[in-house]
């Protein structure tokens, strides 16, 4: 994140007062914008579209030109780091992502230390972004989180993680390396999404989500790098507090049905982001007004980044988001 004039959300993040909390959303650089999916024709592949820095910045900016939202997040994908440390990643047409076999764990921490040289073209695209960006407006990076990586790894493919989970079991020494080695090469992270921690026990969440985590965020202040930290365990449910209390994350991003305590609990040592349903972002009407009222009111507060539990819906209307920005920001559109 960067900015000469101390942008919102940073601020926030550093826990001083703001006289309105920050907003952006996941995933609101894409699928839900017409002139994304007209962008996304002109790469032959996705992983393609992700590695072109000019398109990939120009997708990154589309939310930013429509809407007053107070953080660009670059596009990417989680996925661009197996393909960097050699597991090959391509996506099927309405299926999703595949990938290859798992490479030998030996190949793939040789492979890490130069990770990074594989993903220039991402540095590039967020080079390109701030400098299209305003100074009073953030930049996001992200990366997934080490076990939600490693679950689309073992698995060659999305789904419901059952495989990943059986070898998390029966492998336990051989999933927490691969882990390990995937944190390693994840220390340019600054939002860390770790979309499947749910379904956990404690003892397998502090191995591979609480410690991958706090490895990242020593690695990122070894580097000297003072840049904040977001983290997402989403479905962590109440382990989210021992997670903002060992990882040394500066905020925390909470999924849908996160209690108003619990957000309360948090801020008192970081910052707090998201919890709006996308759900009912799609749906919109008085049932979103209302929630999101609610929700500025229980946490405001305290340091509160406004956000979704997930990403934008595909098929969610431009009116639903333009009324929630607007609610949050008290834009209209002129």
């Amino acid at each position: 994140m960067s900015g000469g004039l101390d942008p919102l959300l940073l601020r926030t993040l550093r826990r001083l007062p703001t006289e309105r909390p920050p907003i952006w959303l996941m995933r609101q650089a894409g699928r839900s914008l017409p002139e994304y999916r007209e962008l996304r024709t002109r790469a032959p592949d996705f992983i393609s579209f992700c590695l072109d820095p000019v398109l990939a910045a120009e997708a990154t900016l589309q939310p930013m030109r429509r809407f007053p939202l107070d953080a660009a997040i670059v596009f990417a994908d989680i996925l661009l780091l197996p393909k960097a440390l050699g597991q090959e990643v391509w996506f099927e047409a309405g299926e999703g992502p595949r990938l290859g076999p798992l490479p030998d764990l030996a190949a793939l921490e040789k492979a890490a230390p130069s990770a990074s040289r594989r993903l220039e073209a991402v540095g590039e695209t967020l080079g390109r972004v701030r400098a299209g960006l305003e100074p009073d407006r953030a930049l996001i990076g992200f990366a997934g989180g080490p076990w939600t990586v490693a679950t689309y790894m073992l698995e060659g493919r999305g789904g419901d993680r059952s495989e990943a989970r059986a070898r998390m079991f029966a492998e336990p020494q051989r999933v927490g390396d691969l882990v390990d080695i995937l944190a390693d090469a994840t220390t340019d992270a600054l939002q860390i999404f770790e979309s499947w921690a749910e379904l956990l026990p404690e003892d397998v969440f502090e191995r591979l989500v609480i410690a991958p985590h706090a490895r990242i965020v020593r690695a990122l202040r070894a580097q000297g790098l003072a840049t904040p930290v977001i983290g997402f365990p989403r479905g962590a449910g109440a382990l989210v507090e021992r997670y903002a209390a060992e990882t040394g994350v500066d905020a925390v991003g909470l999924d849908v049905q996160a209690p108003a305590a619990l957000g309360v609990r948090l801020q008192e040592k970081v910052a707090i982001q998201g919890a709006l349903d996308p759900l009912l972002l799609r749906a919109g009407g008085p049932a979103l007004k209302a929630r999101t009222e609610t929700l500025l009111r229980q946490w405001s507060g305290g340091p509160y980044i406004f956000n979704l539990g997930h990403g934008v819906l595909p098929d969610t209307p431009i009116g639903h988001l333009e009324s929630l920005i607007g609610q949050v920001t008290g834009w209209r559109r002129g």
